[in-house]
């Protein structure tokens, strides 16, 4: 095969970016299929291949068959109603009303707040008795609960606080699509005589169709790798009732120190995150109109 000059310049340009994909990609995705046939080493011992026997544990797992079950309703819950609020909120703000620039610092700001502070402000909105919440409930005769404390209530809480975050970070890419559409379009819904729900349906909707599917892989992934709110919030209880799939995962491999079944737990997550990529290139993307 013959490289001209052209080709070669190319080629070294893109060696850089060549070298950390590989070298922060496919190599420890490839030395965790490895590590996850391995047994944990262990004081003076080294690991041995031992197949599918860490497979064979996770499958076993009650704790890990809760925590997915956990992620599911986790994604369930926080994807629609997140994408939801954002198109909502992006929607109103699009719109020439009093405070518009107001409000959309107000909807972005829990985006820019660090995890773990937003995470320390909704344990006080939790908090029994005197928190915002309970107060708010107290007020209106209601019993106080304890909501990062009941294992009936402890996901759902951790759920309202993912949405209240992520509403607003996808409301900015709601905002940038329709901010890019032809004013004419609406200019001609309202010769017509269209209403804004049929213009959003008809004329707004199909055209946001990239950006919605841009967005709904991000949020896919999101639900998939919340760790943090969890571990301040809950730690994963009372009883498992909070712990999700990352948070699992995290406490194997580095409060219990098993290599070779966190490995496991990362090729699911792994192969979780593949579908989901394969779903958009395969499935979404096709369906999709781009102008």
């Amino acid at each position: 095969m013959n490289i001209n000059s052209k080709q070669l310049q190319a080629y070294l340009l893109l060696l850089p970016a060549f070298v950390f994909l590989v070298g922060f990609t496919h190599y420890p995705a490839l030395a965790t299929i490895f590590d996850s046939l391995m047994s944990t080493p262990r004081a003076g011992r080294a690991p041995v291949f031992v197949g599918l026997e860490n497979y064979q544990v996770m499958i076993e797992d009650p704790v890990f068959w809760k925590s997915v079950t956990n992620n599911l309703w986790f994604a369930l819950a926080t994807i629609p109603l997140s994408m939801g609020i954002a198109i909502f909120m992006a929607l109103w703000v699009n719109d020439k009303i009093a405070g518009r620039s107001f409000l959309r610092m107000s909807y972005f700001l829990p985006t820019v707040l660090p995890m773990i502070a937003v995470a320390n402000i909704w344990i006080f909105f939790y908090t029994p008795d005197y928190g915002l919440i309970n107060q708010a409930l107290q007020l209106f005769g209601l019993k106080s609960q304890n909501f990062l404390g009941n294992p009936d209530l402890a996901l759902a809480s951790v759920t309202v606080v993912a949405i209240w975050k992520e509403a607003g970070f996808f409301m900015i890419f709601y905002l940038a699509a329709l901010q890019t559409l032809s004013p004419s379009y609406r200019e001609a819904a309202q010769i017509e005589g269209a209403s804004k729900w049929y213009f959003f349906w008809k004329i707004q909707w199909p055209l946001l169709m990239p950006t919605t599917i841009f967005v709904l892989v991000n949020a896919l992934i999101n639900a998939f790798r919340m760790v943090d709110h969890i571990f301040v919030m809950t730690n994963g209880g009372p009883n498992n009732a909070s712990s999700l799939l990352l948070f699992y995962l995290y406490e194997v491999g580095f409060k219990f120190w098993d290599r070779g079944y966190a490995s496991a737990l990362t090729m699911v997550l792994l192969a979780i995150l593949a579908i989901v990529g394969l779903l958009q290139f395969f499935l979404l993307d096709k369906r999709t109109h781009y102008r």
